[in-house]
């Protein structure tokens, strides 16, 4: 590797092509980053004292051994973004200048001459810097004066523009933009081939651009290693048509999130956002992956199934909108099954009518946990190993038995469960309004109604001061009905006259232009018969559409053959023991310590439970995080958690390897007082917090 500091005009004036080799991302800067790279030139423009602007480095390699009778492109290794944003800049000053000279240099002549195109070459080398694909294209007409490509590259085009405007602003001052360009500064650091290693250097850059993707550093560990001609066919028939299935802007938004879901489903694991590329590296060197062209052929399926679901891009009108429905939930948690879901319908395991059955059922199962509160911690783990369990002869109905054998927190609630929640909490400020509120009113449509160009509207209003109309029809007892039952599902609706119905009276709502009586809308049925509207109407109506949510969010039945080979856990028998065996927990200090925590480790998180042993109090979620044995005059705390992986800054906690509590925990800790009690807390919420990550 050899690196000199130069200055970036003669750089480019150095008479060798730039080549951006196929396996780079694409041209990402954005309006901000060429804001301050236009505000950095002013500024050493307009100052003598400033004699250079560092603007990072360009690293590149010789594409072939050159010899004396053959020349070879560079193939840039980083810098793309800053020679392509500075070569965009001259290629707007030089339009602007035409045939004045500023300063010595930049006339629009020299400009291009000089830095834009290698003069006595045609075609692709006659260009100084080369772009891939769309780029390419894009940057090429804009040097050569051509018209617009038929797929232009958006950040190029862009970024032009802003340059055009940028200059144009700034007319009276072209040459303290020129003083400012002849200024920029880069480390030319150029690697030899056949020693250096190009993706080691690339994953080590620490460039001043645009942080890169997982996309750009996955595409690169592919294909930086190969031969040319490799790297061109697998890039044209595999790593291209998936850039072209994303979009330019897909592929940004949506890449490093596919490629995270494909790996849970390949491995299992659900990698951290931060760790996606590590964990692709990984799974791409073990024995798994049968060579590069098999995992880029896999990769493109996948992708595919991913835009189908994530990018509304399905063609099958039942699937899309199965889809839909459960994408409109907003949480995420489903990819990797419906990934493998989908590679099993195109492999033909799965019928088109049980993907889309399936699909409604992971739509009910997240949407009646969320309708009854159910933390959702462990709903990343459920989704990332539930194809483990499945009999994929008999696919759909051992879906719907995997459901059935989910219990506490991972479990599916019952129709019962779901019903009684959905009556009486506040689904006005809940998360999904609009969601449940479009399901119900296009269930069973043909022609689905846009909800979303009406308004939620309280039948019973908002208005704390209710007129008297209502406070008589309410009953004496308005004021508990109002609170009661303002925002549950009882009382609201949708209605396109939200401002016209206000907190008017009932029967002025129900017989107004488009009132109740006259909606077109199915929530509204019935409401225009009603001649009141009071506790007894809400709690009906409640009732009616909670019935009609148990079939919407469908519940998933089994036949008895296959409840029957049903492998459950059998229930846990109840506990023959209470806080009150304990005999140390029948000293005042030792019992108050004892309530005081006990209350702290209950509030971690609804799913903590209490179960009461011969020699402990166990605290768990999925299992036991934290043991409690009460001793004389303190309380022993045994937690599962390494201690290599405990952080016990004050040194308290120690081994638990004696008297049999290894088995339950690893880690140790004495809580004899009150003033420890926020320490030992601290403790606990590790285990917690780790048997939760591992579950999550």
């Amino acid at each position: 590797m050899k690196a000199v500091e130069a200055k970036l005009l003669k750089f480019l004036e150095s008479g060798k092509q730039f080549v951006i080799p196929i396996y780079q991302r694409t041209y990402s800067w954005r309006e901000p980053e060429c804001e301050q790279l236009w505000t950095d030139i002013l500024r050493a423009g307009n100052s003598d004292e400033i004699n250079a602007h560092f603007v990072g480095s360009v690293v590149y390699i010789e594409q072939d051994q050159s010899t004396v009778v053959q020349w070879s492109p560079l193939m840039v290794i980083d810098g793309q973004q800053r020679l392509t944003t500075v070569s965009l800049l001259l290629a707007a000053l030089g339009q602007h200048v035409k045939g004045d000279e500023p300063v010595d240099g930049f006339s629009a002549d020299k400009i291009r001459e000089y830095y834009l195109v290698n003069r006595l070459e045609k075609g692709e080398r006659l260009y100084r810097l080369l772009l891939s694909q769309t780029d390419k294209t894009s940057l090429c007409a804009i040097i050569g004066d051509l018209p617009e490509p038929h797929i232009p590259s958006v950040r190029i085009y862009e970024n032009f523009e802003f340059f055009k405007r940028k200059i144009k602003e700034s007319a009276g001052k072209i040459d303290v933009v020129c003083r400012g360009i002849s200024k920029l500064m880069i480390v030319d650091v150029s690697l030899t081939r056949g020693v250096d290693n190009p993706q080691l250097v690339f994953e080590s850059l620490n460039s001043t651009g645009r942080e890169l993707s997982h996309a750009d550093l996955i595409r690169n560990y592919v294909l930086m290693s190969l031969e040319p001609d490799l790297q061109s066919r697998l890039y044209d028939h595999y790593w291209r048509p998936m850039e072209l299935e994303f979009g330019q802007e897909g592929y940004v938004a949506h890449f490093d999130n596919f490629m995270r879901h494909y790996l849970t489903v390949r491995t299992g694991d659900v990698p951290r956002n931060d760790q996606v590329y590590a964990a692709f590296k990984t799974y791409a060197a073990s024995n798994e992956v049968e060579g590069v062209e098999s995992l880029m052929r896999e990769i493109l399926d996948y992708s595919r199934y991913y835009n189908r679901y994530a990018l509304g891009k399905e063609t099958d009108k039942e699937l899309a909108e199965a889809f839909h429905d459960l994408r409109d939930q907003r949480m995420g948690v489903e990819y990797p099954l419906i990934l493998e879901l989908y590679a099993d319908f195109e492999a033909g395991r799965l019928a088109k009518s049980d993907f889309a059955e399936i699909v409604r059922l992971i739509d009910s199962y997240i949407f009646r946990r969320a309708v009854c509160q159910i933390p959702t911690n462990s709903l990343n783990r459920t989704f990332s190993t539930f194809a483990r369990s499945l009999d994929k002869d008999r696919y759909l109905e051992s879906v719907r038995v995997e459901f059935l054998s989910k219990s506490s927190y991972r479990r599916f609630p019952s129709n019962e469960e779901f019903e009684r929640n959905l009556k009486s909490r506040d689904l006005y400020n809940f998360r999904l309004r609009s969601y449940w509120l479009r399901r119900i009113e296009n269930f069973l449509r043909k022609e689905r109604v846009p909800v979303d160009q009406y308004t939620v509207e309280h039948i019973m209003p908002q208005n704390e001061e209710l007129r008297p109309e209502w406070r008589t029809m309410l009953g004496e007892n308005w004021q508990r009905v109002h609170s009661t039952y303002l925002h549950t599902l009882g009382n609201l609706t949708l209605t396109g006259y939200n401002s016209e119905y206000s907190d008017k009276p009932f029967l002025m709502k129900r017989d107004m232009e488009g009132g109740f009586a006259h909606s077109p809308l199915k929530v509204n049925e019935g409401l225009g018969q009603l001649d009141e509207w009071n506790e007894d109407q809400i709690v009906l109506r409640a009732e009616k559409l909670a019935q009609l949510a148990s079939k919407i969010w469908v519940w998933p039945e089994v036949s008895p053959e296959a409840l029957s080979a049903l492998k459950l856990n059998p229930p846990s028998p109840a506990s023959e023991f209470t806080l009150d065996s304990y005999p140390q927990l029948q000293l005042p200090e030792v019992r108050q310590m004892f309530e005081k925590l006990r209350q702290e480790v209950l509030a971690l998180d609804p799913v903590v439970t209490e179960v009461c042993r011969a020699d402990y109090i166990a605290y768990k979620a999925e299992t036991n995080f934290v043991n409690v044995y009460p001793q004389q005059m303190r309380l022993c705390l045994v937690l599962k958690i390494p201690m290599v992986e405990l952080d016990d800054p004050q040194g308290l906690a120690e081994s638990a390897g004696e008297r049999g509590w290894a088995a339950n925990g690893a880690v140790r800790f004495s809580l004899d007082s009150f003033d420890a009690l926020p320490y030992a807390m601290s403790l606990i919420r590790q285990a917690f917090d780790r048997q939760m990550g591992e579950v999550g």
